[in-house]
């Protein structure tokens, strides 16, 4: 019978290639755990910003036209206005299953709150239905430099994701730059099902294009830049920053140029918005490895 000899050595060498081939599996395993959350992060992320960027539209946009006065940005509409058929149509005044409240009357006069109302479900033109109050307090006309527009939340949903929180947008223009700085302070997102998602972020918005027609926002387009950091239900945490600014078209409802980094641990994810042009995708990358993000 032919017998095989183990030396002390061999030993040595084969419990080490086990341990070495355990630890590359366990290596190999955390990141791709790693990987999967950067996604969910990526997701949560785009979730938050998407939504209080309806927020930046409608109390920027539908404010503007509360009681005759340009207290808004964005030439008095929001989501119940959009370009159809090369043509400029469904201002705030065509649409009436919201109401517009503004509180004092007296035009010139402020502090002045503007309650936007949608009561038990308002559906706007891209197919959202909104419930609940957005309450904003305007300082002065967002026109004006120095003025500054605070946002809080009664029963608000989008479709079926309440929305809280507070939502701050300041001018500060110079002579040269239309500038505005948007916050989003504890701001929550919270589904039906019971998911969250919480998200704090401060960002520079500047008009790069339209400056010339600010009663006309069809050609208004937005640089976007900034950071912040976000949890969800899930148990996980994030940071964000912008690598390249961000490109928000006035006629996209979703960013069409720009990059961001999501932190995740040690983990970096790059989303590339594209070249421009208007469309609902996004390209990730997480080491080396690419895939594609459907924007809400």
């Amino acid at each position: 019978m032919k017998t095989t000899l183990i030396t002390k050595s061999t030993l040595a060498v084969l419990l080490l290639g086990a341990l070495t081939f355990t630890a590359c599996k366990k290596e190999a395993s955390k990141s791709a755990e790693e990987e999967q959350a950067t996604i969910e992060s990526t997701e949560s992320n785009s979730e938050a910003d998407a939504a209080y960027d309806d927020v930046f539209n409608n109390t920027m946009g539908i404010g503007a036209e509360a009681n005759g006065e340009s207290l808004g940005i964005t030439g008095g509409v929001g989501v119940f206005g959009r370009v159809e058929g090369g043509s400029y149509s469904g201002r705030v005044d065509s649409n009436r299953c919201f109401t517009v409240t503004v509180t004092p009357l007296t035009i010139g006069v402020f502090p002045k709150t503007v309650v936007i109302n949608f009561g038990d479900g308002c559906k706007g033109k891209d197919g959202k239905i909104r419930k609940g109050k957005i309450i904003t307090v305007f300082t002065g006309p967002m026109h004006i430099p120095g003025s500054k527009a605070t946002t809080t939340f009664e029963n608000h949903k989008i479709d079926s994701v309440k929305v809280e929180g507070k939502h701050e947008v300041t001018n500060n223009s110079t002579s040269n730059n239309r500038i505005f700085t948007a916050k989003v302070i504890e701001g929550k997102l919270t589904w039906d099902s019971g998911r969250w998602v919480k998200w704090t972020s401060v960002r520079t918005v500047a008009q790069i294009e339209g400056n010339g027609t600010p009663l006309w926002p069809l050609d208004d387009i937005f640089s976007i830049t900034g950071g912040g950091r976000g949890e969800n239900s899930r148990g996980k945490t994030w940071g964000h920053e912008t690598l390249e600014p961000l490109i928000k078209k006035f006629t996209c409802n979703w960013i069409s140029k720009g990059v961001l980094r999501i932190r995740y641990n040690d983990i970096n994810g790059v989303l590339n918005f594209g070249d421009g042009r208007c469309d609902n995708k996004a390209e990730l990358t997480i080491n080396g490895n690419v895939r594609i993000i459907t924007l809400p």
